[in-house]
């Protein structure tokens, strides 16, 4: 049974909560469609669950069974991470049902989560990154895959608008992305008003509308630079009979203001996609994707870039507590993985270069 149905099958009352609290999350929390969505989903299983074992009111959900929802789950082979998440979706709706007054306790208070297990994040070595903004390439692309934009248009079918607007563009959005550490949903979201460039400054809203002031070095100030003057005015002009803008304005997710949702024009947006509307989150990994493929690099992700970004600051010298701001991470222990990358590195050059090791 999908969430919907399940929706559907729950008490009025149990409903009305669940709706309530979606809003809640979505327009006083700032949270990201997809932690709404997420949330939501949870919930509605735990309910799920407790009208299936005769409760149907929420003032009679309890820890026991919260912990035998998650127990239910772990049976069905939840991986530990999506344990975690639950245990929090449901801590964090108990919490919303007490405040609000739906229930006379708050069950979840004492609901401990998972530990989850945590990988080590894919990070590129510093010549690796090099070597993958700066093979991006000047011409058209030439393979047959290649050759379909995100219009879904062959390229040289595409109106004529200059054979390196769509390179510079990739360029910039390279360089900022691992100039940056930004997240592919804050670079999407980027209006021209966010650059700051005379003092070489970006200004990114984050998970939970949190803002954060961003610097970035002079090879992203020249490529983007070079897309503002050279690439961007021509992608502007791609828009034709009033396509493009709306279709394409929905990839800032999760950044509380109304671009977020796709609602503002691409005319606002600092990167465009090839019918002048808002760049789409998956345009950007195909970016990456392929300027990995061009430098000889396995399978990356904006988010692979993010880490080699944060990585290579903490290499650097950089400051745990600067670079947890620089990412926007409200909690240190987010950005205390890298550490621990940097350490493993650090650790397989001993093994490999030491005598005694």
């Amino acid at each position: 049974m999908d969430t919907r149905d399940m929706h559907e099958r729950l008490p009025e009352a149990m409903r009305q909560a669940v709706d309530d609290f979606g809003h809640h999350l979505a327009r006083v929390d700032n949270r990201s469609a997809h932690t709404v969505r997420a949330y939501l989903g949870d919930v509605i299983s735990l309910l799920d669950h407790a009208v299936r074992h005769d409760v149907t009111s929420l003032g009679d959900l309890d820890l026991g069974l919260l912990r035998g929802w998650l127990a239910a789950r772990m049976r069905d082979g939840a991986a530990r991470t999506s344990q975690a998440r639950r245990a929090t979706a449901a801590r964090v709706f108990t919490a919303w049902a007490f405040r609000t007054e739906r229930i006379g306790t708050d069950p979840g208070a004492h609901l401990t989560s998972p530990r989850a297990h945590r990988t080590l994040p894919t990070v590129l070595r510093a010549d690796q990154a090099t070597a993958l903004i700066e093979g991006a390439r000047a011409e058209r692309p030439q393979t047959e895959a290649e050759m379909i934009d995100e219009a879904g248009r062959r390229r040289d079918e595409a109106p004529n608008d200059g054979p390196d607007a769509i390179a510079l563009r990739d360029r910039a959005v390279l360089e900022l992305l691992y100039a940056t550490g930004v997240r592919v949903s804050e670079l999407c979201g980027l209006d021209r008003a966010d650059l700051d460039e005379s003092r070489r400054l970006v200004r990114v809203f984050g998970k939970g509308a949190k803002e954060r002031a961003v610097p970035y070095g002079l090879p992203a100030q020249k490529a983007l630079d070079d897309y503002l003057r050279h690439s961007r005015p021509q992608l502007a002009g791609e828009e034709r009979d009033g396509e493009g803008r709306s279709g394409e304005g929905r990839s800032g997710e999760g950044k509380g203001r109304a671009k977020a949702g796709g609602g503002k024009a691409g005319g606002d947006a600092l990167f465009l996609g090839v019918k002048g509307g808002r760049l789409q989150q998956t345009v950007v990994r195909r970016i990456v994707d392929a300027a990995a493929r061009e430098a000889g690099l396995p399978h990356t992700s904006p988010h692979d870039l993010r880490h080699s970004a944060a990585t290579h600051l903490l290499d650097g010298g950089a400051d745990l507590r600067a670079v947890q701001e620089l990412l926007g991470h409200s909690s240190l222990s987010s950005t205390q993985i890298y550490t621990h990358v940097s350490t493993e590195r650090l650790r397989a050059a001993f093994k490999q270069a030491h005598p005694r090791a």
